[in-house]
């Protein structure tokens, strides 16, 4: 698979632009992970033409991490064509991507993300302006299948994704990533992987389509490839405390160990660290640059599925996500480590 010149190789897999969690380090231990490609969260296009600090630090990327695409977001034309020129004038991603599929009240409900699918006309405006105003650069949009249910099918019959596709398609993106939901969806319900098959199916499609939703494992992932002929995967949510579903999905034949994904999640910590003092709103001692990375990353460690089922843990999760120190965090994932191998043993067959 392709996009534009960017050759990632046969089935990839890729991480999900996610607020909040696709930092550039999460991005970087990723793309170690196996991730063919990595998402930035996303950035406002208004706060970039104005300049403001916290969004243009999103901008930040390692090479280490490429190849890498920044997603943009808003509603209006203009401050999208601007935008689009600040982040591949600052940060020279190899993909700009524009995000018509945030579903939450706050960009939604303003016009912007998956609001733009109650305005097409608006959605093809800033697509055509963003490709024109970065022509060396491969533009990509993320969407869902449509606002809601009752929008799902056009008057004439065809699901409104196949047509807006085709659209979209037009404007000159060089590929698509379809969530299975409608905005109305949020994120309940299960993924309609259906309608993305639909898309891809269109003999009218030349560019690449990847999906998005629900993948949680290396046999769901096959079985998008398979059922639907997308040319690529994209994985959000399943990724909080598991960056190694990436590793799953690309070798299912070479399971890793639970020390060996305790030690990812220590390496995830160590990298939170490197990659996020430097943007520490708290100035002065190191102790203070140290505990910004901590505390990003301290919900991975109490969300992932690896610590689920110990007994008595909820003590040792609170600590987790009260820790404020590297030493603390690495001496309760050690102590979460003993742990898991006592519950295991505990339930061996005798």
């Amino acid at each position: 698979m392709k996009i534009g010149n960017i050759d990632l190789g046969n089935r990839p897999v890729l991480l999900a632009p996610m607020e909040d969690v696709t930092d550039i380090g999460f991005r970087l231990l990723c793309r170690q992970m196996g991730a063919a490609m990595v998402w930035s969260e996303f950035v406002s296009s208004d706060a970039l033409v104005r300049m403001v600090n916290k969004s243009l630090l999103k901008l930040q990327i390692c090479p280490e991490e490429r190849p890498v695409a920044i997603q943009i977001y808003g509603k209006d034309v203009e401050a999208m064509r601007e935008a689009a020129r600040i982040v591949v004038d600052q940060a020279h991603p190899d993909v700009l991507d524009i995000n018509f599929g945030c579903p939450v009240k706050k960009v939604a409900g303003k016009g912007a993300g998956a609001g733009m699918l109650q305005n097409v006309p608006g959605m093809l405006d800033i697509t055509k302006a963003v490709v024109e105003a970065v022509p060396d650069t491969p533009v990509t949009v993320k969407t869902r299948l449509a606002w809601d249910e009752k929008h799902l099918i056009l008057p004439d019959g065809t699901p409104f994704i196949v047509d807006l596709a085709e659209r979209l398609q037009d404007c000159g993106i060089k590929a698509l990533t379809i969530h299975g939901r409608t905005r109305a969806q949020m994120y309940t319900g299960e993924a309609d992987w259906t309608n993305i098959g639909l898309v891809k199916a269109n003999p009218r499609m030349t560019i690449p389509i990847i999906g998005n939703g629900d993948i949680t494992s290396a046999e769901e992932a096959r079985q998008a490839f398979e059922r639907y002929g997308v040319d690529a995967v994209m994985i959000g949510r399943a990724t909080f405390g598991r960056p190694w579903i990436f590793h799953e999905i690309a070798h299912p034949d070479q399971p890793l160990s639970l020390d060996e994904k305790v030690d990812i999640l220590k390496r995830q910590v160590e990298i939170s660290i490197q990659t996020l003092s430097n943007k520490s709103p708290l100035k002065g001692n190191l102790e203070n640059l140290e505990l910004c990375g901590i505390r990003h990353v301290r919900r991975h460690l109490a969300a992932t599925p690896l610590f689920k089922g110990i007994p008595n843990y909820r003590e040792t999760r609170i600590a987790m996500l009260r820790a404020e120190k590297k030493e603390e965090v690495f001496a309760l994932i050690e102590r979460t480590r003993e742990m898991l191998k006592e519950s295991l043993k505990a339930n061996q067959p005798a």
